[in-house]
């Protein structure tokens, strides 16, 4: 019953025109000049199929003939499901040194980006561990966007400082089009490391100027980073660095930029004392605003910052703002409050001991550079042998979105965020989003609906009497399979799919019935794919 009513919904949904590339053949010999007539099409004689690697991804074995086959090719069968390990303990520190396929690199991009594009996973898993991680960690010049640009249900371009949710879209969009994945995820963790709410900020454009801060300083230095994000003006008007005087020091930056941002609270790395004289050193940034401009013209006025001596973590001088941020990068113990939170992004259980130490002067070591210590996390045995993660919801969506070839073309991308439990440029607060509220009672529906909304461009008509009234049940787990690109599936998963594509519905049907249901049966399978475990996680 629901899958009926879930395709009688689909049937008034507009239709959109989907283009399907042909079906390609070899490119015949190139004439050596024109007198040499051109050579006859080659056609594709399909002779079985393959799945040996058992990496959820079925090959086919085929050979090129003058003419064309007349013989029915051998039907496509299943892929064979993973019968995965058990996740393995935290591992010492090294390079992971096992088999690197679809499997791990469909991992890597999902974790280090925004899940592969149709085939993607095969390409990066052909260029071994290393290549893979500097493909990802080494990009060169500026992104570039592939597919079609991102426009409103009216077909008009998004207006992401203008319009409300469109700076969503915006990001979102880039999160599909990119060739830069992992900047792209780095500046989504580090909208959470730095989390910073438009609810307050009121102007997209600065919240939309500060994620472009965080993607060109994502793989450099910690310490100038920081430095920026003091400066920013997101963060000057968010945590009221603009209210920050040195007649009235305000306390919100010194607190947050050490509890959430460099040292971690209850670790014994700072004191009330320091949070009270840090302020002190962040005093003297001001701004303008009018009501044709908005908050603008933020600046560092020296008349207002407190130039009397301060003493931080025990250490007493004139201190500036710059001085600040190098005496929170500098404290004994932020370089392993960074190492683990930036692991904590990427692998789900904490680092051995020897990681944990071996990590911490790679990053000491190296001017507190990001980059190292990021490959040295997306290369460790842990990312690979250690327990799945849960995808963040624009993590989720934007993956589903890649996979089936889905761009942005209406404003549901919003709020179907927003009801999954993550809207861009609003985290709930200074804390960023909780990870281990990703699954549950309040975001569930969510995810479920935003798989609804990505299918509404990848659904079959249900009562048009189009669809094929005799497929079979695992003939249509493999179609259904297809339009994710064949997503690895666990032993367990893949069962109940084949129960539920044997048992969709009664055998004995009317002539209609037999269309509808199988159409019923085809869009349902596609729903069940993504709202499964082996789709959600990572």
């Amino acid at each position: 019953m629901a899958i009926a009513q879930a395709s009688k919904k689909r049937k008034h949904k507009k239709k959109r025109k989907k283009k399907h590339p042909a079906v390609t053949a070899p490119p015949a010999t190139a004439p050596s000049s024109p007198s040499v007539p051109p050579q006859p099409p080659k056609y594709k004689h399909t002779l079985g199929w393959d799945d040996s690697p058992g990496d959820g991804l079925v090959r086919e074995i085929y050979e090129w003939v003058d003419s064309p086959p007349t013989d029915t090719p051998p039907p496509r069968p299943l892929p064979r499901p993973q019968d995965p390990s058990a996740p393995k303990s935290a591992q010492s520190f090294g390079v992971y040194s096992g088999p690197f396929g679809r499997v791990q690199a469909k991992r890597l991009l999902d974790r280090a980006g925004f899940g592969p594009k149709p085939g993607q996973a095969l390409e990066v898993a052909q260029l071994g561990l290393q290549a893979a991680v500097y493909s990802l960690t080494r990009p060169s010049g500026a992104a570039n966007l592939s597919g079609p640009a991102p426009v409103d249900s009216d077909g008009l371009p998004i207006a992401p400082t203008d319009a409300w949710g469109h700076d969503h879209l915006w990001w979102l969009d880039r999160m599909l089009r990119s060739d830069q994945q992992l900047v792209e995820r780095m500046a989504l963790v580090l909208h959470d490391w730095f989390a910073t709410s438009n609810e307050k900020v009121d102007s997209s454009q600065l919240m939309i100027d500060q994620s472009n801060l965080f993607r060109s300083g994502c793989f450099g230095s910690f310490r100038t980073l920081l430095e920026n994000v003091t400066s920013d003006p997101a963060m000057l008007l968010f945590l009221d660095g603009v209210d920050n005087t040195k007649t009235r020091p305000n306390e919100n930056y010194a607190r947050e930029v050490q509890e959430l941002f460099t040292l971690g609270a209850d670790r014994g790395a700072y004191t009330e004392t320091d949070v009270r004289e840090l302020a002190r050193c962040f005093t003297g940034f001001t701004y303008d605003w009018s009501n044709e401009l908005g908050p603008h013209n933020f600046r560092y006025v020296s008349t207002r910052h407190d130039n009397n001596n301060k003493t931080v973590f025990g250490q007493t001088g004139n201190w500036s703002w710059q001085d600040g941020c190098r005496l929170c990068v500098e404290n004994p113990l932020h370089a392993s409050f960074f190492v683990l939170k930036l692991w904590s992004y990427f692998i789900p259980q904490a680092p051995s001991s020897g990681t944990l130490s071996a990590l911490t002067s790679l990053y000491t070591g190296n001017s507190y550079a990001i980059r190292p210590v990021l490959e040295a996390i997306l290369m460790h045995p842990d990312f690979y042998e250690g327990p799945a993660m849960v995808k963040p919801p624009i993590v989720f969506l934007a993956s589903m979105m890649r996979a089936t070839g889905t761009f942005i073309h209406d404003e549901q991308w919003i709020w179907l965020s927003s009801e999954a439990g993550q809207q861009l440029f609003h985290p709930p607060n200074v804390s960023g989003w909780d990870d281990n509220r990703w699954l549950d009672t309040n975001t569930l529906r969510g995810r479920w609906d935003c798989i609804y909304g990505v299918l509404e461009d990848h659904h079959v008509q249900v009562w048009d009497g189009s669809y094929d009234s005799t497929e079979q049940p695992d003939p249509a787990l493999e179609k259904a399979l297809a339009v994710w690109d064949y997503p690895p599936l666990r032993k367990e998963q893949q069962n109940e799919l084949v129960h539920f594509s044997n048992n969709a519905f009664p055998g004995s049907l009317a002539q209609w019935q037999r269309i509808a249901y199988r159409a019923m049966r085809q869009n349902a399978l596609r729903h069940l794919i993504a709202a499964g475990p082996d789709f959600q996680l990572s």
